[in-house]
């Protein structure tokens, strides 16, 4: 079976619709109207059809927004929609969240985790959420990963961008940088070492991977004249958790990142959110994609928030989803072929 037949025997992707005030329907209704990409044609949206009517009306597009129940074929030309909930769209205003917003957003997540846990769909892809909205209607998360990680009773998870020329996966993520030096273990970068390199065999059918990890002070330390976290740490984890040498480091974080992308690692190990994000998104701002790693689901997200200032203004750019939604395909289809449910 080839990649293509692979992914046409999938059940479907399902996109949840994200903050119904954010620009997740006007990227929605512009991957689906396009003809060039016969991959929207293998998904469905967890949303609003209303929403995406007043979205389709805004940018002036004719495109048919039916209603699907699972088992139901997807017709070509249309954007199938499972319809959670309404947020009365006739009352909503761009760019402006309230409760009711939170509540449905949240409940688009809850009822994509069930459509393929009931195997309905093959993978989920997330379009971009209000993290205080989502907490200001009830739900106790500090955003989708954690979220993701409750519903599926997931107890790592670890967060990886990747685009065509550089993957790069974070041992902290959103902290301050007065903590990361108290936060990083043997332990915890053994378990992103192990975690990276399952993902890159199973998601992404990379038999062999080159991971590199990144060192955390300035020259890696420069024999621990610059800061002693390389020698005390993370030299040990990454001697700890090398097969066959698959593994090195640590890197001088200014040069590690420029090895990857010129196609000497498959992926980058950072030590803290900025230091793996700044040089992904110097890359891949438009076409980068957040995969998380860990869950017993395939997921994939936009590299971008609500953008409540451009909402209704017809000026989102669906790159970041095609992305999203064409590697959450392949992720899915190499998981399948290797007969990993």
């Amino acid at each position: 079976m080839n990649k293509s037949e692979s992914q046409e025997n999938l059940a479907p992707v399902a996109i949840t619709m994200g903050c119904p005030v954010g620009i997740g329907p006007e990227i929605i209704c512009k991957l689906f109207s396009r003809k060039d990409i016969p991959c929207a044609g293998r998904a469905i949206i967890v949303g609003d059809g209303g929403v995406l009517r007043q979205a389709a009306e805004l940018l002036q597009m004719r495109i048919d927004i039916v209603s699907w129940l699972p088992g139901e074929p997807i017709v070509k030309g249309t954007i199938p929609v499972f319809q959670v909930g309404s947020v009365r769209s006739s009352l909503m205003s761009w760019g402006q969240p309230d409760l009711v917003t939170g509540r449905v957003m949240g409940q688009y997540i809850i009822d994509a985790v069930s459509l393929i846990g009931a195997r309905h769909c093959s993978a989920l892809v997330t379009c971009p959420i209000s993290k205080k909205s989502l907490q200001q209607a009830g739900y106790s998360y500090p955003g989708h990963t954690e979220m993701l990680a409750a519903l599926t009773d997931t107890r790592q998870v670890r967060m990886m961008m990747a685009g065509p020329s550089l993957k790069v996966v974070l041992v902290t993520i959103h902290e301050p940088l007065r903590r990361v030096c108290e936060l990083l273990t043997r332990q915890e970068i053994g378990n992103c070492i192990e975690m990276t390199r399952i993902a890159l065999q199973q998601d992404f059918a990379i038999a062999n991977p080159r991971i590199a990890v990144a060192g955390l002070n300035p020259h890696s330390g420069e024999d621990s004249l610059f800061g002693d976290e390389e020698a005390r740490i993370i030299a040990p984890a990454v001697a700890e958790n090398s097969v066959q040498g698959d593994v090195s480091g640590p890197w001088p974080p200014d040069t590690v990142f420029y090895k990857a992308a010129a196609g000497q690692f498959d992926a980058v190990i950072a030590m803290y959110h900025d230091q793996g994000l700044i040089p992904f998104k110097l890359l891949h701002f438009h076409d980068g994609v957040n995969v998380t790693l860990g869950l017993p689901l395939v997921r994939t997200s936009v590299d971008h928030g609500t953008a409540y200032d451009i909402a209704g203004r017809n000026l989102a750019d669906p790159t970041s989803l095609l992305a999203a939604l064409t590697m959450a395909q392949t992720i899915a289809a190499n998981r399948a072929r290797q007969g990993i449910a």
